[in-house]
């Protein structure tokens, strides 16, 4: 998990360098939709802001641009090397308004004072995401936002019209009753988990990538999806590597979906944002 406490369910996605270019390129999927949500739930010019949980960086470059030279981010995360990464896409973007840190809350400074704090795909890797929200609420200024987008992997990846190789991947990637890891419904988790931290009743809203055709990236994202969790899966005995064929997974899933003219869905981004 990224910036939250350490006592969280395992990363089944791993930590490789594949993972963070899986991480990048899914950024390139659902950052137009996160930037939609920041942009509803407030986020604004001059802002200081708290992403938690920053990995490569990317949410943390986009609340760069949105919140411009006079705002600030400061982004924490527990895995120094990822966060390597992003400080040098951080420099390669000419950001010098954006701070990473590692570590978790306790590594932010008590007498930082927020606007907003954001997460994208962080409180499903918490055991109690209420008490982190509580936490993160508490370092706000009054009137600050806390806007968190969380997924429904209830709504796998779907393709229209249905297609075999598609189908298969949707079986593996749905992990069996009981199987660790995280909260795979945290998105429609969020109303009730704000709730319980004490904060107003949030709105919410909720956007799917879908795309289709040669150049669509989302065979690769999802072939990289795979890639990243077929380790934890093997342990599981969900599925073996020899049946992936992760090597040419891309390509077959593209080939497939193209010759129907089809279309292909990406699991939907919950997003949920109040004001303390």
């Amino acid at each position: 998990m990224s910036g939250a406490p350490s006592d969280t369910p395992e990363y089944a996605l791993g930590r490789s360098e594949a993972e963070t270019r899986r991480l990048i390129l899914q950024h390139q999927i659902y950052g137009p939709l996160t930037r939609q949500f920041l942009h509803s739930a407030g986020v604004g010019p001059g802002m200081t802001v708290l992403d938690l949980g920053s990995g490569a960086g990317d949410v943390a470059l986009l609340l760069a641009d949105l919140v411009g030279p006079q705002g600030r981010v400061i982004g924490i995360d527990t895995n120094a090397e990822i966060l390597d990464v992003a400080r040098a896409r951080v420099r390669a973007a000419g950001w010098s308004n954006v701070t990473l840190v590692e570590g978790d809350l306790h590594a932010l400074a008590r007498d930082e004072e927020l606007d907003a704090v954001v997460g994208r795909w962080v409180l499903m890797y918490v055991t109690d995401p209420a008490a982190v929200l509580g936490a993160v609420a508490g370092r706000l200024r009054k009137g600050g936002i806390v806007a968190f987008q969380e997924g429904d992997l209830s709504n796998p990846p779907a393709p229209h019209p249905p297609v075999p190789l598609h189908e298969q991947v949707r079986r593996w990637t749905t992990p069996p009753p009981g199987a660790p890891g995280p909260d795979t419904q945290m998105g429609l988790k969020l109303r009730r988990t704000y709730l319980a931290a004490g904060l107003p009743a949030p709105m919410l809203r909720m956007d799917s990538p879908i795309g289709g055709g040669a150049d669509w990236p989302g065979f690769a994202y999802l072939a990289g999806t795979v890639g990243s969790l077929l380790p934890f899966f093997e342990r599981l005995g969900v599925v073996s590597a020899d049946e992936v064929d992760i090597d040419t997974l891309a390509d077959r899933l593209r080939t497939e979906l193209v010759a129907v003219d089809g279309v292909q869905i990406l699991p939907p981004l919950i997003g949920a944002w109040a004001r303390v």
